[in-house]
């Protein structure tokens, strides 16, 4: 196995978004010489260096990508109807970018659910992008996520708008479906704990927090930690994506199209089957509550 990377120089994509601006300063913090890439470095006014780019745009990515040791590839587009298609796309482009500009490694934010199971359209994108980003032959290195838990984060908005906005909720059967919802804080190690490790090279780590837990009792804790107090709900048997992505788009400010691809993936169960993430980078995942609290905190929502 080769050596660890000593203070690689590390591109991260979507610099401004929810993931990528909370990392960013924490691999400054550790030394390390970062390119935040976005379409429009002129108004960046973050860490590290702004760099211009566009997955889309090969010719945007080899400035961008040279001299880069690893790429953080935290894109994608899910408020697009054609999302699968462009996220493909995209996702070939950057891996052919990387492998020409000698990148050692990708890393990439994909989403938890087993491989034997009817994937949803978004997490059937995700597993496709994983395939794409290596295709050129860069070692990527895949970090799989259920809800990550923090502010701006679209899940959790949606998961913090319901418990503010709604006395009561009438909610559809996929609320009994277990996921493992994971703090902002504890994607934001991991991410930074597997770059420029070997041993982390072509392997695909399922990341959550300590329990699983239905989206009803995450509902249920966000209400009471927000609220002070439980939120009545009434559960129905029949409730289609294409109507509760209206009715989230008129209680809360998500869009119906990322709506709509959320809840379809809503019903697939989305849990840790695999702990070895914590081989590469030990230490404990944080609480949900203790998630829930950080979220309302930077939020300045409580």
């Amino acid at each position: 196995m080769s050596e660890p990377l000593e203070q690689p120089t590390v591109l991260v994509t979507g610099a401004t978004g929810f993931i990528g601006k909370r990392l960013v300063p924490v691999l400054v913090d550790r030394g390390l010489k970062v390119r935040a890439m976005t379409r429009r470095p002129e108004s960046y006014d973050g860490p590290g260096q702004p760099v211009g780019g566009d997955v889309e745009d090969r010719a945007s990515l080899s400035d961008a990508l040279e001299g880069t040791d690893v790429a953080v590839y935290l894109v994608h587009s899910l408020d697009d109807p054609d999302f699968e298609r462009k996220d493909a796309e995209a996702a070939r482009t950057f891996g052919r970018a990387a492998a020409a500009a000698g990148v050692q490694q990708i890393v990439y934010m994909g989403g938890l659910g087993s491989d034997d199971d009817k994937l949803s359209p978004h997490l059937r994108s995700r597993r496709e992008v994983e395939g794409l980003l290596g295709e050129a032959g860069v070692p990527v290195t895949v970090l799989r996520a259920a809800i990550v838990v923090g502010a701006g984060g679209i899940s959790w908005e949606l998961t913090r708008q319901l418990v503010k906005n709604l006395p009561a909720m009438i909610v559809p059967k996929w609320v009994s479906t277990r996921t493992q919802p994971i703090a902002l804080d504890d994607v934001v190690r991991y991410l930074a704990g597997v770059i420029g490790r070997p041993e982390a090279y072509d392997r695909v780590f399922e990341i959550g927090g300590p329990k699983e837990m239905t989206y009803l009792e995450m509902l249920q804790v966000a209400a009471e930690i927000s609220a002070g107090h439980r939120v009545p709900i009434v559960r129905v048997p029949v409730l289609t994506p294409r109507l509760s992505s209206y009715w989230l788009a008129l209680i809360t400010d998500i869009d119906v199209t990322t709506g709509r691809n959320l809840i379809d993936s809503m019903g697939t169960e989305v849990v840790v089957t695999d702990h070895s993430i914590r081989d590469v980078v030990p230490g404990d995942p944080l609480p949900y509550e203790e998630a829930v609290r950080r979220a309302l905190d930077e939020g300045g929502t409580r």
